[in-house]
């Protein structure tokens, strides 16, 4: 990660020393680019996530075959950024927003379907996502085409692509009669237990590798537009606090007392009564086999630093 930052850091050192004495273009008739512009800017929109909870009909599957978007949850950021040339960038920006699945939203599957499982699972989840990252872009109408040798403003539109790295935070909680209870020190699949060595406790953050695209739009020589779509594949798989498989429930009396070991016997098994309790353990809770997902569609503003008066 150490590295990683420090690659992203030189790049904007690198941006930063740009020779202000290259090719320069005359925009509006009033303002003219220098090589580096600075962007300094706001972001509103929808977060969403691929999950063990929820989906559609028939087996767990990628993306859009099993997404729900009526989980979508609001979320806002901000960030700022460095632009060479108008083709390559930088930025490093903080997103905040919300996550959430539950197995009841798939109560209209026939009950033939392989999905009335997950609905028989009936489990749920919400988490708080915060994120800082680090992201490179890309702007082909820029990096391939000339402008400084045209007769005329180079276009106000620009699509472009981008990737980096990216630190986050979650909590996943659970309603429970009103009450939303934190999952993760619940150990709902027996993590820390001795009976499970292979468990561990898992961590309330994680790492992502954001990818995207977007399309930028200058409103004006100071103000721009930007709608982007980044996707993020996580290092865990326990942004619903499921992965594995159930457990032997009798085994919290040997952990937890009062009201935690309340909360672990309700919350790690919440079936509408398709097994029963002595044949529960080592069924099939979640899959391990997939790291969970996240993503979001974000409308940008922005101002521009950097672009002088002719």
């Amino acid at each position: 990660m150490k590295k990683i930052c420090l690659f992203f850091a030189f790049g904007i050192v690198m941006l930063c020393s740009g020779n202000r004495a290259s090719a320069q273009y005359f925009y509006d008739k009033n303002y003219y680019n220098t090589p580096l512009i600075f962007e300094l800017g706001g972001s509103v929109g929808i977060m969403n996530s691929l999950t063990d909870i929820g989906g559609t009909k028939g087996f767990g599957g990628k993306f859009t075959k099993d997404l729900n978007l009526g989980n979508n949850e609001f979320n806002a950021g901000l960030y700022f950024g460095a632009l060479y040339n108008s083709s390559i960038g930088v930025r490093i920006e903080a997103n905040f927003g919300k996550i959430s699945g539950y197995d009841s939203i798939l109560s209209n599957v026939p009950m033939a379907n392989i999905a009335r499982a997950r609905y028989n699972r009936n489990l749920s989840f919400r988490t708080n996502i915060t994120e800082v990252a680090l992201i490179a872009e890309l702007h082909p109408l820029f990096t391939f085409i000339d402008w400084t040798s045209k007769d005329y403003d180079p276009p106000r539109i620009s699509p472009y692509i981008m990737g980096g790295i990216a630190y986050f935070k979650f909590n996943p909680q659970a309603n429970l009669n009103g009450r939303w209870v934190n999952l993760q020190p619940l150990s709902t699949e027996g993590q820390g237990f001795a009976e499970y060595p292979e468990r561990n406790p898992y961590k309330l953050n994680g790492i992502s590798f954001p990818v995207g695209a977007g399309i930028k739009y200058e409103l004006s020589p100071l103000v721009n537009l930007r709608a982007e779509f980044i996707y993020r594949p996580t290092n865990t798989d326990y942004l619903d606090d499921v992965s594995t498989n159930y457990i032997d429930k009798s085994l919290y009396y040997n952990y937890f007392t009062g009201a935690k070991l309340n909360n672990a016997l309700l919350l790690t098994d919440r079936q509408r009564g398709e097994y029963l309790p002595q044949t529960l353990p080592g069924k099939k809770r979640g899959n391990v086999k997939d790291k969970d997902n996240f993503f979001s569609f974000n409308v940008k503003v922005s101002i521009n630093l950097g672009r002088e008066k002719r």
